[in-house]
């Protein structure tokens, strides 16, 4: 099974099959085991400390990190095809999407660490975004967690990382980055829609689940990024959301 598949190339290569069986499945299909890497796993208190973002170290590390988010993400998005077949086929087609869209991400990253002369496995990485979700999960939950929570702080996390590289005169890592922020923008959309529709299909209030899965979340995986309001809106948060992660924040 491709989770279970260590070398990235081979993950890569195995994508597209997977997509197809996942969507063809008709009971869900539970994915309990631990992601398999071809490097070196640690928890996230034990990676080592990054370099400077102005030195060419710095940005190869910077991206290789992303990497490994962008494959957590295209992991996670086709976990939720394999373990909720019976979601809305809709919901399963953009989902389908969203998978190839952060394996392009990741194909995006692998390519600038060449262009920066460092390659997939030059650091070692954490699997921190994956353990944060459990075959357990509602497909409120999920959604929730994975679009609305992890790729929202990625926005939030985005935003500042830009600003700091748009002073750098090698703007290799910043196209990178303003590529996927500009994605993932969609991604959290996709996210906030479908959150909305699912709590009214379950006769939820979508504001008062928001706050309720938020402040649970938030003490198990703490996000320290600064609220991006501005892309948070385009990706389809409320003023009310708003509110409520400016006021946990502070």
């Amino acid at each position: 099974m491709i989770f279970y598949i260590p070398e990235i190339s081979k993950k890569l290569a195995e994508l597209n099959r997977a997509i197809e069986e996942a969507l063809s499945l008709s009971e869900s299909r539970p994915i309990d085991q631990m992601l398999c890497r071809d490097v070196t796993i640690l928890k996230t208190c034990e990676l080592p400390n990054k370099p400077k973002i102005s030195s060419p170290e710095g940005q190869a590390r910077l991206i290789h990190d992303l990497a490994s988010i962008e494959l957590q993400a295209m992991e996670l998005a086709l976990r939720t095809l394999y373990e909720f077949p019976k979601a809305p086929k809709q919901f399963r087609i953009e989902l389908a999407a969203l998978v190839r869209s952060e394996a392009s991400h990741l194909m995006l990253c692998l390519k600038t660490l060449e262009t920066l002369r460092f390659e997939w496995g030059s650091w070692p990485v954490h699997i921190a975004l994956w353990q944060s979700v459990s075959s357990e999960d509602s497909l409120i939950e999920r959604v929730f967690i994975v679009h609305r929570y992890l790729e929202a702080s990625g926005l939030d996390a985005g935003e500042a990382i830009l600003l700091r590289l748009s002073g750098l005169a090698d703007k290799t890592c910043y196209e990178a980055l303003k590529i996927i922020v500009s994605d993932e923008i969609n991604h959290v959309d996709f996210g906030s829609r479908w959150f909305r529709k699912f709590c009214d299909l379950e006769g939820l209030d979508p504001e008062l689940e928001f706050f309720r899965l938020f402040r649970v979340l938030s003490k198990k995986a703490p996000r320290k990024e600064k609220i991006s309001s501005k892309l948070r809106r385009l990706a389809g948060f409320s003023e009310s959301e708003l509110k409520i992660l400016q006021t946990e924040s502070t």
